[in-house]
């Protein structure tokens, strides 16, 4: 089997090269094309990675040469079923070594970072104190409802993001078990946050630290150890690795000791009835304990040929021009006046490729709709599942009342909305040169189509 699989397998290489002339790395979707409102075809330019990133082409084919030998994991005793069992197991492997994980550490195998934050949730100590800042995804700032949270305001530099945190652990009372949850990448302005420092903060006063690096692992090395972080969750639909899955790694012992997140098939070890007629249960102490049921082995062994594909291009390389493509977006967008990039720390702050803005003059929702029906531009609208986020960076700007797609807002609200681009390592120069040419045009000229609102989006009018 492995010589079957590696043999689909092409190694990139490592060599640095001129971020201005690299090649991108090849992605499914790239070939495909879309109609235009103004007549014509033209090749989409996905430029909403932050979302969901396309599939490496790699991985396609990794998965499509292990899949006439897909069979059930941890639960046959066939040939098939033993090879996707090592395959799933090996698979654990690889993302431990692509996160630089601890020797003790565990890999749990979950559907996304939002199931992995929720299960690291589930597993909290009794009265542990959750930090997390209100700058944070949905995903990372709504899981734990169970425990005592505190909320702390969007920090304006890193300095002051490592204060806030410090202060808010010191005066924390009483003095037990307490989390710190905090992004490694913003999913609305790309920023890079000081995680290695907030993780020193949080163990300078007993606290464990859990690094949601959803928009952080697909652009730039993720090390457990150099980080010092407790944990780490990432979703593999945005490292370029399709069906559903997540991971969760990080220290064994707060899951080890909760109750398993599912109960079922997989998590348990032993089953017996008792006398009285109830059930006696010993779990698993493994990963296993909390990956009940029956296991996506293609998801898993997408994430794990997706970080294998990642650690092979190199992510000098890939951070390289990736910087190359956030210069050419930042610049062209700077050309224009009525643009406004949003942002906490800066312009100087460094960043991923993720890009939020808004348009004087435009809803983002009729923008964005513009940048599809007339360029073939795919970018994202609205607030971004970060809502305390983006109406702090909003402030008191209001868009236009009534415009296509504008959101209702409720009584003595505005409407509040703005657009995001991102992109990564499989993003040709031509699709953000495309979408800054699209963006002057539309700001200058106007759509040059009419718009109207269905169902709260903007779609071109027929």
């Amino acid at each position: 089997m492995s010589a079957s699989l590696n043999a689909a397998v092409a190694t990139a290489t490592t060599t640095a090269v001129d971020p201005a002339c690299a090649e991108p790395l090849a992605v499914l979707g790239r070939d495909v094309t879309v109609p235009l409102v103004t007549g014509g075809e033209v090749s989409y330019a996905a430029l909403d990675y932050a979302a969901s990133a396309p599939a490496l082409q790699r991985v396609w084919d990794d998965v499509a040469a292990y899949a006439p030998y897909y069979g059930s994991v941890h639960r046959g005793a066939g040939y098939l079923s033993q090879l996707s069992t090592d395959l799933f197991e090996q698979s654990r492997v690889t993302v431990a070594e692509f996160l630089d994980c601890r020797p003790t550490d565990q890999v749990v195998f979950t559907r996304s970072t939002t199931d992995s934050l929720n299960l690291l949730a589930a597993v909290l100590p009794a009265d542990c104190q959750v930090f997390v800042f209100e700058t944070e995804h949905h995903a990372s700032l709504l899981p734990w409802v169970d425990a005592q949270v505190t909320y702390l305001n969007a920090p304006r530099t890193p300095a002051e993001a490592v204060a806030t945190l410090e202060r808010a652990l010191a005066d924390r009372d009483p003095y037990g078990p307490a989390l710190v949850c905090v992004t490694g990448a913003s999913n609305v302005t790309g920023e890079l946050w000081p995680v290695k420092e907030l993780a020193a903060a949080a163990h300078a006063h007993g606290a464990r630290i859990v690094l949601d690096a959803a928009q952080l692992a697909p652009h730039h090395p993720v090390s457990v150890q150099e980080l010092d972080v407790d944990w780490v969750a990432f979703s593999g639909h945005k490292l370029y690795a399709p069906f559903g899955s997540g991971v969760l790694a990080g220290r064994a012992d707060w899951l080890q000791q909760a109750q398993p997140y599912l109960a079922g098939g997989g998590a348990s070890r032993k089953v017996a009835r008792r006398e009285d007629g109830g059930v006696d249960v010993e779990w698993h102490t493994t990963a296993a304990r909390h990956e009940a049921g029956s296991p996506n082995v293609i998801g898993v062994y997408s994430i794990a040929s997706a970080c294998k594909a990642l650690t092979e291009a190199g992510f000098e390389n890939l951070v390289a021009r990736e910087r190359h493509l956030i210069a050419k977006v930042r610049e062209g967008l700077a050309e224009v006046p009525a643009v406004r990039i949003l942002s906490l720390f800066g312009d100087d702050a460094p960043r991923v490729g993720v890009i939020s803005f808004v348009v004087d003059g435009w809803n983002s929702s009729h923008f964005a709709a513009a940048l599809s029906a007339e360029y073939g531009i795919g970018v994202r609208d609205g607030l971004f599942c970060a809502h305390p986020l983006v109406r702090t960076l909003l402030g008191s700007e209001p868009q236009a009342q009534g415009e296509c797609g504008a959101p209702e807002a409720a009584p003595g609200e505005r409407s509040l909305n703005a657009i995001r681009v991102s992109f990564g390592a499989g993003t040709p120069d031509e699709h953000v040169e495309r979408f800054v040419r699209a963006v002057k045009e539309l700001v200058t000229d106007g759509a040059k189509w009419q718009y109207r609102t269905e169902e709260g989006r903007c779609v071109p009018a027929v």
